[in-house]
């Protein structure tokens, strides 16, 4: 049973601006760490971003100054906004939750950078 869900992947030039959205049900979301990795081809997972059930917000350096992570608490969506997208951030980004000593993770959702 899927409970994250991921959309907004795609095709975008490189320069461009991409929207990642996770949804998820409540007993995830609520005052738990929220995440983004991403896993390009032939590589480990890695992570882009993070954000605490407070609010605060951490990155990778490779997207620090080019992406924010946000949370909704009333639509139990975490956000991950993307610029200056290079074709390195190409690949398939996914959603984590941590609640306690569980994790999970969604489907995850391809983004492809190329002209």
């Amino acid at each position: 049973q899927v409970q994250l869900v991921e959309s907004g992947g795609g095709l975008v030039r490189p320069g461009g601006s991409l929207r990642l959205s996770c949804a998820t049900t409540r007993s995830i979301f609520s005052n738990n760490i929220m995440g983004w990795y991403r896993q390009a081809p032939g590589k480990q997972r890695e992570l882009v971003a993070q954000i605490t059930g407070g609010g605060r917000a951490s990155y990778a350096d490779s997207m620090a100054g080019r992406s924010t992570i946000s949370r909704d608490n009333a639509k139990n969506t975490v956000y991950l906004e993307m610029n200056s997208l290079k074709p390195e951030d190409t690949g398939v980004y996914y959603c984590r939750a941590v609640v306690g000593l569980a994790i999970y993770w969604g489907q995850g959702t391809q983004v492809t950078i190329s002209s």
